[in-house]
C-alpha cells in the first residue's frame, strides 16, 4: 500500500474532512426548514438539537488523542466514519425530535474523532515544515461538503431523508478510501527526537487568548450556522429550494479561506482576524435586514464563508504555530473552543428568536461580533513573535543580574549567583 505525499494527503484529508464537517455536522442547518415543519419543532427545540453535535464534538475530542495513540490513524478515522455513517443514517429515518437528536450527537462524535486521526497521520507522512498549510487545506474541506449538500437541497428540498440517506452512502465510501489511503500507525516520534519542551506560561497565555477568541468566533457564528437558511424561510418567505444558493454561496467562498489564513499566519494575524469579524458580523446583519432579496442573501454568504472558513485556518494555524510538535494540542484546542462557542451559541439564539424574531436575534449577535472584532490587537502571535513581552522579560533578567554582588561587594557574571552561598 503506498501512502500520499504531503499534498495528496492533505487534498484526501480535506475530503474526509468534507464527509464530517460539511455533510454530518454543518449541512443540518441547510435542512432545517423542511425538518421542522415536518417534525413540528420550535425554534428553540431546534435551537437545542443544533447544539448537540458540538457537545459531542468537545467529548470526542477528549478522548481522540488516546484513541489515535491505541487504535493508530487509519482505525481512528475509520471508526470517525462510521459513526458518522450512522448519525447520517439515524437523521434519515427520525420521527421525532429525540432521534434527531441523536443522530446529530453521533455526527458530533465523527468530527472530533477524525481530525485527531487526520493529525496523527499527518505527524507520520507529511514533514513537520507543511504541517500548518496541510492543515490549512483539510480546513477548508468544510467548504466543500457544505457544497455538496446544495444540489441535495436544490432537488430534494422537500426529501430531506433521501438526501441524508445518500451523505450515509458517501460517509460509508469514505471508510473504505480511509482504509486504502490512510496508514496504520499511531503517533510517530523519531528514535532520536528529543521530546517536547514542557508548555511555557507564556504558551498558555497565548493559547488562552487563542481560545477566548476561537470561543467567541463560534458563538457568533452560530447564528448563521443553524439558523440563516430558517431566517430566510420564515421572515424572508423565500421557497425551501432557495437556500440552496446561501450554503453554495459558503462553500465556494470559504475555499479561499485556506488562502487567507496562510497569508494571515504568516504577516498579520490579529487585524486579519479584525477585518475577518467584521465580515463575519455584517454577513449576520445583512441577512437579517434584507431576508427577501435573495441576491444580498446569496451575497451574505458569500461573506460569511469566507469570514469563517478564514477564521477557523487562522486559529488552527497559531495553534500548531504556538505548540510546535504537538498536534494532539495545538490544532485541537481552538477547534474545541470554536465548538464550545457553538454550543453555547446555538441555544442562545433559539431562545432570542422565540423572544424577540429573527432580525433582532441576528443583530445582537453581529453587535457582538463587533465588540470581539474591536478586542483583536489581543490576538496572540506565535512564539517569537511579541517583541514587547521578550524585551520586557530580557530587561527585568538584566536589572536582576545587576544587582548580584559577591561577598567583596563586586558584579558576579550571569549565571554565577550559586557563588555568594558559597
Amino acid at each position: 500500500m503506498q501512502f500520499p505525499s504531503g499534498m495528496k494527503f492533505a487534498l484526501f484529508g480535506a475530503g474526509l474532512i468534507a464527509i464530517t464537517y460539511g455533510l454530518a455536522r454543518f449541512a443540518f442547518g441547510l435542512f432545517v426548514p423542511p425538518i421542522r415543519a415536518d417534525l413540528g419543532l420550535t425554534p428553540e427545540v431546534i435551537g437545542i438539537i443544533g447544539a448537540l453535535p458540538l457537545l459531542s464534538f468537545i467529548l470526542a475530542s477528549l478522548v481522540a488523542p488516546i484513541l489515535s495513540v491505541r487504535l493508530g490513524a487509519r482505525y481512528t478515522a475509520m471508526l470517525s466514519g462510521t459513526v458518522g455513517a450512522t448519525g447520517l443514517l439515524v437523521i434519515s429515518q427520525s420521527p421525532d425530535a429525540l432521534s434527531l437528536g441523536v443522530g446529530v450527537f453521533a455526527c458530533g462524535i465523527s468530527t472530533g474523532l477524525m481530525m485527531s486521526a487526520l493529525s496523527g497521520a499527518m505527524q507520520a507522512v507529511v514533514e513537520r515544515s507543511m504541517h500548518g498549510r496541510v492543515s490549512s487545506i483539510m480546513n477548508a474541506g468544510t467548504s466543500v461538503g457544505v457544497a455538496v449538500a446544495v444540489p441535495a437541497v436544490l432537488f430534494l428540498a422537500d426529501a430531506w431523508r433521501l438526501a441524508y440517506g445518500a451523505f450515509a452512502v458517501l460517509a460509508v465510501i469514505g471508510v473504505v478510501a480511509t482504509w486504502r489511503l490512510i496508514p496504520s500507525v499511531s503517533r510517530v516520534t523519531p528514535s532520536d527526537a528529543a521530546p517536547p519542551a514542557p508548555i511555557s506560561s507564556l504558551q498558555w497565555w497565548r493559547l488562552g487568548r487563542l481560545s477566548v477568541f476561537a470561543f467567541l468566533m463560534g458563538f457568533v457564528s452560530a447564528a448563521y450556522w443553524i439558523f440563516a437558511p430558517d431566517l430566510v424561510v420564515t421572515l424572508g418567505e423565500l421557497p425551501p429550494g432557495a437556500t440552496g444558493w446561501l450554503w453554495l454561496a459558503v462553500g465556494i467562498a470559504g475555499l479561499g479561506g485556506a488562502v487567507v489564513a496562510d497569508l494571515a499566519d504568516r504577516n498579520n494575524p490579529p487585524i486579519t482576524q479584525a477585518l475577518m469579524l467584521m465580515m463575519l458580523s455584517t454577513s449576520l446583519a445583512l441577512l437579517a435586514a434584507s431576508p427577501d432579496n435573495l441576491f444580498l442573501a446569496a451575497f451574505s454568504a458569500l461573506v460569511f464563508g469566507l469570514a469563517y472558513m478564514s477564521l477557523t485556518g487562522l486559529y488552527l494555524m497559531t495553534g500548531i504555530r504556538l505548540l510546535p510538535g504537538r498536534l494532539s494540542m495545538g490544532p485541537v484546542l481552538p477547534f474545541v473552543a470554536v465548538s464550545l462557542g457553538q454550543a453555547v451559541g446555538s441555544p442562545v439564539v433559539g431562545m432570542l428568536v422565540k423572544a424577540s424574531g429573527y432580525a433582532e436575534a441576528f443583530a445582537i449577535f453581529a453587535a457582538i461580533g463587533v465588540v470581539v472584532a474591536i478586542l483583536s490587537p489581543l490576538y496572540p502571535r506565535t512564539i517569537g513573535e511579541e517583541p514587547e513581552e521578550s524585551e520586557r522579560e530580557t530587561g527585568l533578567q538584566a536589572a536582576y543580574d545587576s544587582q548580584l554582588l559577591d561577598a567583596d561587594g563586586n558584579p558576579l557574571e550571569p549565571g554565577t549567583e550559586g557563588a555568594r552561598a558559597s
